[in-house]
C-alpha cells in the first residue's frame, strides 16, 4: 500500500453526529477518524445540527462542525421534525454544502449520507474536483419494507418542497457516481453490486477497538445496575428501536425467568431511545409479564467509556434480537468484552456469527427459540466460554479498525486513481 499523503483533510459528513444519541454511525466515524489520525491524515467530522446543536467542538481530539439545516415539508410539527431527527429525516443544510464548497486542502469527501445531504457533498466535491467515495450504514439495499415505511412516516402527508434541490445536487445519481461504494454489511454490499452499473462497491465491515472494552468491572457493573452479584445475567446495549426488536427479547427473557427463578436472572436494556412509542411498548411489555423488578432500562452511556466496560462486564451474554442488522458493530463489542453473543439469523448478523462456534442464532421473531437459546447458554458453562472465547479470537483476527482503516486507506487510493 502507498503511503497516504500527510497533511491532507478529510470530510466526514454524516447525517447527524449527536453524542448523546450515540449510535453504530457514530462508532464508525469516530474510530476511522482516530486512526486516520493516526496516520498522520487530517480527518474532521462535517454534519447537521440535528440533536445536537453545538456548532463546532472537539471531542477526543476529533474536530466536528454542525451546520444550520431544515426538513423541505410543508406544516411539520416539532413532534414531527424530531422524529426525522431521530432517524432517517431527509434533511437540507444549504449552509453544510457551501462549507463544503469552500474547505481547502481536501484530500477527499466521504458520505455517511445519501439523499439531499449526500447530493450535496457529491456536488461539492465534483466542483472541487475531488475525489468522493460514499458509505452504505445498512440504509438502501438492505431495509425491509416495513422498516423503511416507518422512517418516512413523519413526512407523510406533507407538501415537499425540496425536490428541485434533490435534483441541482444529483442526489438520485449519488451511487453511480461515487468513485467508490462502501458497504458495511455483506448482504447490502452482494445487492448493491446486483444493483449498480460499474465495479466501485466495495465490502468494508465495521471494527472494534479491543482495549475499549477490555478490563471491565463485573461486581461495578452489577452495583451501578442494583443487581445481585449472583445473578444469571442478559443484556442488549443497542438503540431502542422496532429494528432491533428488544420487545422479542422482553418476551423471551419472561420466559426463561419464569422456568428458572432459581437462577436469580436480569436483563439489561440500555440505549438511546429513537422510538419512544416502541419504547413504551417495552414497558408494557414488562408491566404485563410482570418483571418490573428483574428488568433494567439504562439510558445511553458514552462509547468505550469505563461505564460502558462495566456494564458489559456485568452480564453473562449479550443478545441482539434484530429484525434486519446490515453488520452488528454491537456483536463485535461483545466479543471484545469477552461475552458469547445470541444473534438473530439475519441480514449481516448471518455471516457475521457463526451458529455453535462464536455465537448462536435464533430464527429472527422467534421468542421461544430466543429462550432456548439462553437456556442453553446457561446450562453448559463450558460451551458459553468457548464462544465466547471463539468470538473473541475472530474479533482480534478480523475486525480491529487499524485492520479496516488499512483497507479503507487502499479503498481511497483507488478511487483517487479513478479521480485523476
Amino acid at each position: 500500500m502507498t503511503p497516504p499523503p500527510n497533511n491532507t483533510r478529510i470530510l466526514h459528513v454524516p447525517r447527524r453526529f449527536a453524542i448523546d444519541e450515540w449510535g453504530g454511525t457514530e462508532s464508525v466515524i469516530f474510530n476511522l477518524c482516530r486512526q486516520q489520525q493516526a496516520l498522520g491524515l487530517r480527518p474532521e467530522i462535517h454534519t447537521s445540527r440535528a440533536l445536537a446543536p453545538t456548532p463546532a467542538e472537539v471531542w477526543r481530539d476529533i474536530p466536528i462542525r454542525r451546520y444550520r439545516y431544515c426538513y423541505p415539508f410543508l406544516g411539520l410539527s416539532p413532534e414531527d421534525i424530531h422524529a426525522l431527527d431521530k432517524k432517517g429525516g431527509n434533511l437540507l443544510s444549504l449552509d453544510l454544502f457551501f462549507h463544503l464548497l469552500a474547505a481547502r486542502d481536501v484530500r477527499l469527501y466521504h458520505a455517511h449520507v445519501l439523499k439531499r445531504m449526500g447530493g450535496a457533498v457529491l456536488t461539492a466535491a465534483r466542483l472541487r474536483k475531488k475525489p468522493f467515495v460514499a458509505t452504505l450504514h445498512g440504509n438502501v439495499f438492505d431495509v425491509p419494507p416495513a422498516e423503511a415505511a416507518s422512517i418516512v412516516e413523519a413526512q407523510q402527508g406533507h407538501f415537499e418542497w425540496g425536490k428541485p434541490f434533490g435534483a441541482l445536487f444529483r442526489s438520485r445519481h449519488l451511487l453511480e457516481d461515487a468513485d467508490a461504494v462502501l458497504c458495511v454489511g455483506f448482504s447490502e454490499y452482494e445487492k448493491a453490486r446486483e444493483a449498480l452499473s460499474h465495479d466501485r462497491v466495495h465490502h468494508l465491515p465495521n471494527g472494534v477497538t479491543p482495549e475499549s472494552f477490555a478490563h471491565g468491572d463485573r461486581a461495578a457493573g452489577r452495583a451501578h445496575l442494583g443487581w445481585p452479584q449472583d445473578a444469571t445475567a442478559f443484556g442488549c446495549l443497542s438503540r431502542i428501536d422496532p429494528q432491533k426488536n428488544q420487545l422479542l427479547l422482553v418476551d423471551a427473557f419472561a420466559a426463561f425467568a419464569a422456568r428458572h427463578p432459581e437462577r436469580n436472572p436480569r436483563l439489561l436494556l440500555g440505549g438511546p431511545i429513537t422510538a419512544p412509542d416502541y419504547h413504551r411498548q417495552i414497558l408494557d411489555a414488562i408491566a404485563r409479564h410482570g418483571i418490573g423488578a428483574l428488568v433494567t432500562l439504562h439510558p445511553s452511556v458514552e462509547a468505550e467509556s469505563k461505564l460502558h466496560r462495566d456494564l458489559l462486564a456485568a452480564l453473562d451474554a449479550f443478545v441482539l434480537p434484530s429484525r434486519h442488522e446490515p453488520f452488528g458493530i454491537v456483536v463485535l463489542e461483545a466479543w471484545a468484552a469477552g461475552l458469547p453473543v445470541i444473534a438473530a439469523e439475519v441480514g449481516g448478523l448471518r455471516q457475521l456469527v457463526t451458529h455453535d462456534r462464536d455465537g448462536l442464532h435464533f430464527p429472527s421473531g422467534d421468542a421461544p427459540a430466543l429462550t432456548a437459546a439462553m437456556e442453553k447458554l446457561h446450562s453448559h458453562p463450558d460451551f458459553r466460554h468457548s464462544l465466547a472465547a471463539a468470538g473473541h479470537a475472530k474479533m482480534t483476527a478480523q475486525y480491529t479498525w487499524k485492520a479496516v482503516n488499512a483497507r479503507l486507506e487502499e479503498i481511497y487510493q483507488l478511487a483517487e486513481q479513478r479521480h485523476r
